[in-house]
């Protein structure tokens, strides 16, 4: 039932004295606003970071190198070609491995014509499941196929900014021919970048083209120029990267020791260094938060020492005529909560209110940067700083309400004489 009598009885108590309520009550308020504020700075600072991450976050990737010591009468700083053979060799010999993606890059000074439009672009050759190394978004037709690897297809996928450059802005490119030195090459699908950095610019300036086509058209042979591997479920990156490394050593008669013959990029252990490090940088928000509501707190409880003192006569009264401990006690812990909770919420609104204030002057004005984006809270965080306020509130009148509870009426009344 709600006792209107009550509510009123705590904010004349809090009223009575307004500078120390205010500022006590600063205390909690700053501690939810940095909490919630320094929340947000490193979602901002984790999305940001995380744009980076446009490939699969186990993804490996595997080149050659020259070796760098003697073995078997080889002598060091020969070149290691990787080979069409090799694609077989690492599918019967690493069970362990879910996708492989080998690939090759369009060598020398070259132009992407089309009509009258001569361009300079990037061009790939690969296999249809690199899409699932580096995932992009295929906003027409479609990607590379089996068929096409088979086949030999002179087929191409390209990028947003190839369109852009080689069409009109309401021309279909889908069918349609571009010149890759000299080669005439039929556009089967068009592609963004999930990305919205620098690195989305160089994504969308490049063609995809079937590897074994290249390999072929081009005079490329069987040379392999790197591979994306994708370990299976449960397999860490790190043994693929390592058997396949052993097994390329053997197959090319490298040195078991020589690590500089062949080289390797470990998404994942990059990712888990950059979720470590986030980790790290949460776990600190919390502690300098947490650390400056339980300042806050120690006011609270403060004042609320102070109000049980200057009201012992009146609890003296109360438990005279009968009033129990537990009313006390209740009205004390009231008084608490409704203290750190008004100013714990206020603290919670300004913050949350920053850090869209943020995000909206974000997307307004396109400043998203590679190391800062969409700093926004989650769900579980203003649940956790709502929560955190309960706590709050809960401690700070606990040895007060005790203190109030234990008053004696005979010598409450006495010192009130």
């Amino acid at each position: 039932m709600f006792d209107i009598d009550k509510w009123q009885e705590i904010y004349f108590s809090l009223r009575k004295h307004k500078v120390r309520t205010l500022l006590t009550a600063f205390g909690v308020f700053w501690g939810i606003f940095m909490l919630v504020v320094l929340m947000g700075a490193g979602n901002g600072l984790h999305n940001g970071v995380m744009q980076d991450f446009d490939i699969a976050k186990n993804a490996v990737f595997v080149w050659s190198n020259q070796t760098s010591m003697p073995y078997k009468g080889l002598q060091p700083g020969r070149n290691i070609n990787l080979k069409n053979d090799d694609i077989n060799a690492i599918q019967r010999g690493i069970q362990e491995i879910e996708v492989i993606a080998p690939r090759n890059p369009m060598r020398g000074d070259f132009r992407v014509v089309r009509g009258k439009n001569s361009v300079s672009f990037t061009v790939f050759g690969d296999y249809p499941d690199y899409i699932k190394v580096k995932p992009m978004l295929i906003t027409m037709g479609r990607f590379i196929n089996n068929h096409d690897i088979t086949m030999h297809r002179k087929i191409a996928v390209i990028g947003r900014q190839v369109q852009l450059r080689l069409y009109e802005p309401q021309e279909d490119p889908i069918g349609s021919y571009i010149k890759i030195k000299g080669v005439y090459f039929k556009v089967v699908g068009t592609f963004d970048s999930p990305l919205r950095n620098e690195d989305a610019i160089d994504d969308v300036q490049t063609i995809y083209i079937p590897n074994t086509t290249m390999q072929r058209t081009f005079n490329q042979g069987d040379h392999i120029g790197w591979f994306g591997f994708i370990p299976k479920e449960g397999v860490p990156a790190a043994v693929i990267e390592s058997k396949v490394k052993d097994l390329l050593a053997t197959r090319h008669r490298v040195h078991p020791g020589d690590r500089a013959a062949f080289g390797s990029f470990n998404v994942e252990e990059e990712y888990q260094e950059v979720q470590g490090l986030f980790a790290g940088i949460e776990a600190v928000s919390w502690l300098v938060s947490i650390m400056t509501i339980i300042a806050g707190v120690v006011g609270v409880g403060n004042i609320m020492l102070i109000i049980v003192k200057e009201r012992t006569k009146e609890f003296g009264v109360r438990k005279s005529v009968g009033a129990p401990p537990w009313s006390i006690v209740n009205m004390i812990l009231l008084e608490s909560l409704v203290l750190t909770g008004i100013a714990g919420y206020c603290g919670l609104l300004a913050g949350v209110g920053l850090v869209e204030l943020i995000n909206y002057a974000l997307i307004t004005f396109e400043a998203e940067s590679e190391f800062f984006a969409n700093p926004q809270i989650d769900f579980q965080v203003a649940l956790s700083a709502v929560l955190v306020l309960a706590i709050a509130g809960t401690l700070a009148g606990v040895v007060p309400a005790r203190k109030a509870a234990q008053v004696n009426p005979i010598y409450a009344l006495r010192d009130g004489e």
